[in-house]
């Protein structure tokens, strides 16, 4: 009997078979082992790139146009986008056969979910409402009395979802109804909690809503490309097509791209100036300390071929610096946890409504995050330093009624007097 001279393995079918088999899933191994299989490898990379590049520019572009229009559209965009990503979600744990079972079921979580926006913009909002239906006496003392009786409207509409749920419970259905019920709150909790933060942001200036999101978008765009074309090293195991190199190519790029960005879009005051009210014109105000241009001489030694010898720069992109970090260090984990919750339930995305991107909630993952960070940061670090006498009389005509804009105008005066005999 003849023997393969390389293994020394009968020259048998079987034995041929073997060696064929045994050789064929080494290369297999090797190539997880190294990480080409992520990106390398891929031949149909090239189309789902094109795919989902022109899906970009199409979201890009209507982003651009709604930010044109205005703070009603951008807020009118979120809550959009919410509808969808509340849709997506809903949709992730329900199971058909058992919601014919229960005839109205679904109309009682769209029912919680209005219930909430309801309530978080009303919050957000009331004031801008009433600066903005000033000139009907009728239309204003009916705003007024929605707005001071808000909270408790909101709360008997939530009463009323639930008692709605409790009369249809059903009997051998308890487990899946109370799981849609808490799984209907969770999501309220991620959707509105984001969102919240965001049209806060929009209506402190457009400025603080456009640079977070676009920052987002850049490091998402830079992150693809670099490992597109240099991926080599996997980077986390929920995302196996995320590399090492993509991240830090994305993370420079973000940080260059926040503080470019922020001298650009800080010289547009319709992007700067606050909305007081709920009107569409264009804003224009005084820009206030961090969007006035200091400038910095540049030293000696630079080259005199060089045009610029100083360099104008905002006090404000020191602070988008730390935006830019967070977009490319912190954010990314919002896109981890979502592969992790996608994962857990076994699907590739949460919807596809955006070819070549998933759904609207994998696309606003890490948009979540960057939300609240903007606007926990704006609220800390940004507001102190912004802070002006004609700040605080905003704020004063916004949340304070005429008597009590009144009584504040008889105490600062009586202090003032007292502070002048004090003195004598």
């Amino acid at each position: 009997m003849q023997k393969d001279n390389d293994s020394g393995v009968p020259a048998t079918p079987t034995g041929r078979l073997r060696h064929r088999k045994r050789s064929n899933e080494v290369p297999v191994e090797v190539g997880k082992a190294n990480g080409s299989h992520l990106l390398v490898n891929d031949q149909s990379k090239y189309r789902s790139m094109w795919i989902r590049a022109y899906s970009s520019i199409w979201m890009i572009g209507g982003f651009a146009f709604i930010i044109y229009m205005g703070h009603l559209y951008i807020w009118a965009m979120v809550v959009i986008i919410q509808i969808f990503m509340a849709s997506e979600l809903f949709n992730l744990l329900r199971k058909a056969h058992e919601d014919k079972r229960l005839p109205g079921f679904r109309l009682l979580n769209w029912h919680f979910f209005f219930t909430a926006m309801l309530f978080v913009y009303g919050r957000f909002l009331n004031q801008r409402l009433v600066n903005t239906v000033t000139s009907g006496r009728l239309l204003y003392q009916l705003v007024s009395g929605f707005i001071k009786y808000h909270m408790a409207t909101c709360y008997f509409l939530y009463i009323a979802g639930f008692m709605w749920f409790i009369l249809t419970l059903k009997k051998k259905m308890y487990k899946y109804q109370f799981s849609q019920y808490a799984w209907t709150h969770m999501i309220l909790i991620v959707v509105f909690t984001q969102s919240s933060f965001t049209v806060a942001n929009i209506f402190e200036g457009i400025f603080w809503f456009l640079l977070p999101a676009s920052l987002i978008v850049i490091n998402d765009i830079a992150a693809y490309i670099f490992g597109f074309f240099f991926g080599r090293t996997p980077l986390i195991k929920l995302s196996p097509k995320k590399t090492w190199e993509g991240f830090i190519g994305a993370s420079v790029t973000t940080v260059i791209s926040a503080f470019v960005l922020a001298n650009i879009l800080g010289r547009f005051q319709w992007l700067t100036c606050p909305r007081k009210d709920l009107s569409t014109g264009w804003l224009h105000c005084d820009p206030g300390p961090l969007f006035k241009p200091e400038y910095f001489f540049l030293p000696g030694w630079i080259p005199q071929w060089f045009p610029w010898r100083e360099i104008p720069i905002l006090p404000v992109q020191w602070h988008v610096l730390c935006l830019g970090l967070f977009a490319s260090i912190i954010a990314p984990f919002g896109g981890f946890f979502a592969s992790g919750f996608k994962r857990a339930f076994k699907i590739k995305d949460f919807g596809d409504s955006i070819p070549g991107h998933g759904g609207m909630t994998d696309r606003m993952d890490c948009q979540m995050v960057m939300a609240v960070f903007a606007y926990i940061y704006h609220q800390s670090f940004v507001v102190p330093q912004s802070l002006s006498v004609e700040t605080i009389l905003d704020q004063i005509l916004m949340n304070l009624t005429l008597e009590d804009q009144q009584a504040l105008f008889t105490r600062l005066g009586q202090i003032i007097q007292e502070r002048d005999f004090g003195d004598y």
